[in-house]
């Protein structure tokens, strides 16, 4: 398609972009809203779908078809005119018509946010707190015992009664006001002493409570329970104790080490944890450091981010956030009503890290432009290679579907990466 671009720079990083479509191009667009619309039209004397155009035009009027006609010009316009735009535009645009007329050029505008620029502040020798990464032998130790719990067995006890920590079995049957309700009965139920899974001030009630002893258990619900009809309310639940269970814990010698790790030994084991637990606290070390370092740049920076720069990664993130819910069979009312967020946190939170992303993307460009920090066509190739295998595609399929554009964010990515790794290597810690 044949278009003209006009750029006009407004205030805050904002663009009007006016774009000029040849008089023939909008005739073609005007002929296919006619076709998709005449079926639709009835005209006396004529059977649908057989009126002329013309007829159409004289009797409703020849701008009947515009608003489809501009609907099909506008995408596939505002696309051709960006290939000949020089700006980097960051937001979606607000088209407006402004002339539209048969055997006229079709004229509308297209106002855009653009890249702002930055005042670029210190990021060479950025001042920030030390981290500590070693392991202390408690934290060894705290890892093997989870690690003991999760190999417990539980083992019957039949010669005392119920103890706080202890893992029962039991049948039960709730009332209130002597008549069962719905959800409160069970038979075979576990539940684990001190747990807090039950209403607050059930599972005090059965310690002390011996193996097959019958007990009524009275306690209060809670005046926000999510039962409406059971809110506040007091109920007695009949309960049976049927079975006593104790965690016995594996010992802690070389047998328990090579059941749970490749080792032989309990002394390479506690080597083992330890050097994974120091890796694992290296790595979210250095992405406090990272973050740190970021932010402070940030704030010596300055930065105005246009309005709908912020709406567009707000969309994005909103998107992203649908996807991933998605994945887990979930739609975004059911995540607010499971996180227990309101939608005004939720946006503002939203709005806060779509705010801190721009910004973090902005410094770390320029950084990068400053340094001259380029991506070689190895590391481009490298990379290619590791988001193949992360979609779990051919090489050669990832190739075929990234275009012009794909390569260029691929590379920006890259240099970001390099700029990432330059401030944090530059920072000194105190």
């Amino acid at each position: 398609m044949n278009t003209t671009l006009t750029v006009e720079k407004l205030e805050k990083s904002m663009a009007k972009l006016t774009i000029e479509v040849p008089a023939n191009e909008l005739e073609q667009a005007i002929q296919k809203a006619y076709l998709k619309n005449r079926n639709r039209i009835s005209v006396p004397g004529f059977r649908k779908g057989k009126v002329p155009r013309p007829m159409i035009e004289k009797m409703y009027g020849p701008e009947i078809f515009y608003e489809d006609a501009a609907n099909l010009l506008i995408p596939e316009a505002y696309e051709a005119a960006l290939e000949t735009c020089t700006e980097e535009i960051v937001s979606s645009p607000k088209i407006a018509v402004i002339t539209i007329e048969a055997g006229e050029a079709f004229v509308f505008t297209a106002t855009v946010a653009l890249k702002p620029q930055i005042s670029l502040g210190k990021y060479k020798g950025v001042k920030i707190e030390k981290l500590d990464s070693s392991v202390s032998d408690e934290e060894v130790d705290a890892a093997i015992e989870k690690e003991r719990e999760q190999n417990a067995r539980n083992v019957a006890v039949e010669d005392r009664a119920v103890l706080d920590g202890d893992m029962i079995i039991l049948d039960f049957e709730g009332f209130v006001d002597d008549v069962p309700f719905a959800g409160g009965k069970a038979e075979d139920y576990a539940l684990t002493i001190g747990s807090g899974a039950f209403i607050p001030g059930f599972e005090a009630q059965l310690i002390g409570a011996q193996l097959g002893q019958e007990l009524d258990v009275t306690v209060s619900f809670p005046e926000d329970y999510n039962a409406k009809d059971l809110a506040g309310k007091e109920a007695v639940f009949k309960c049976t104790v049927k079975e006593i269970k104790i965690k016995e814990l594996p010992d802690l010698d070389d047998e328990f080490a090579g059941e749970v790790s490749e080792f032989d030994t309990l002394a390479e084991y506690r080597d083992s944890i330890a050097k994974e637990l120091g890796e694992e606290k290296a790595q979210v070390n250095r992405e406090k450091k990272e973050d740190a370092v970021i932010e402070a740049i940030i704030a010596d920076s300055d930065i105005e981010i246009p309005e709908p720069m912020l709406e567009t990664q707000k969309r994005q993130l909103l998107d992203e956030l649908n996807q991933r819910l998605a994945m887990q069979g979930m739609n975004f009312s059911q995540y607010l009503q499971f996180s227990g967020m309101s939608l005004d946190v939720m946006q503002k939170q939203m709005e806060t890290k779509a705010d801190l992303n721009i910004r973090s993307r902005l410094v770390l460009e320029a950084v990068a432009e400053a340094e001259n920090l380029t991506v070689s066509a190895e590391e481009a190739e490298a990379e290619m290679e590791r988001l193949a295998k992360l979609y779990g595609m051919e090489m050669d399929k990832v190739k075929e579907r990234f275009g012009e554009e794909e390569n260029k964010q691929v590379m920006r990515d890259l240099a970001v990466k390099k700029a990432v790794d330059f401030v944090v290597e530059q920072a000194k810690e105190q």
